[in-house]
């Protein structure tokens, strides 16, 4: 059976994000790297490197993914909670379920004023990294406050990143993407992931 070139970055992609917790866009152009190609060369899409991720964690992580997810969503929940204030939203790989140990989570706080969840963290104390990050709505680059945190269940550091949207971008927040999927949800839809293991991930 044929395999194109897209489809061979993609497997090589996937393989980096699993084993070691990279972001797609990362992951894409260390394939470019590692297969030796030109840094020009076309990239897939984010689509096909996710059905390569869920193909490699079927073949390779069947039997400890499942377990990693659930302590990363348990985890996102309770960031969800301290930081509800600020209308919290889960993305990413721990949202759509191809995350493992090494995935970071991501959550977006729509915020009045983009200082508010500082300033709720240094009420908290929590211990934080201001960063810019490609990871808004639209992957634009927006302000992260970054902060490791252990889960107890897989008795480990884990990166939380805070990402701050204005407000108004909330209404966009929930609008299908591409296919048709939900992009991100609220602590009601965490918690309903987290009441069964074996539900799929968002659609």
């Amino acid at each position: 059976m044929h395999t194109s070139l897209s489809d061979e970055i993609a497997c090589t992609a996937a393989r980096l994000v699993v084993q070691e917790g990279l972001e797609w866009g990362p992951a894409k152009r260390r394939a470019l790297r590692q297969m030796g190609l030109p840094g020009r060369t076309a990239l897939p899409d984010n689509a096909r490197v996710e059905a390569a991720v869920r193909e490699y964690i079927q073949l390779f992580c069947a039997d400890t993914q499942p377990r990693e997810l659930r302590a990363l969503r348990q985890l996102a929940l309770v960031w969800m909670e301290r930081m509800a204030a600020f209308r919290p939203y889960l993305g990413g790989a721990v949202w759509h379920g191809t995350a493992t140990r090494l995935s970071d989570i991501y959550l977006q706080l729509f915020c009045d004023d983009s200082k508010s969840a500082e300033i709720a963290l240094m009420d908290q104390r929590v211990g934080y990294e201001p960063r810019r990050v490609s990871a808004g709505l639209r992957g634009e680059s927006v302000e992260a406050l970054s902060l490791g945190c252990r889960s107890p269940e897989l008795g480990e550091m884990i990166g939380v990143h805070l990402l701050i949207q204005d407000l108004d971008d909330l209404r966009g927040a929930l609008r299908p993407g591409a296919r048709g999927r939900v992009p991100r949800g609220d602590v009601s839809a965490v918690r309903r992931l987290l009441q069964d293991t074996n539900e799929p991930p968002a659609t």
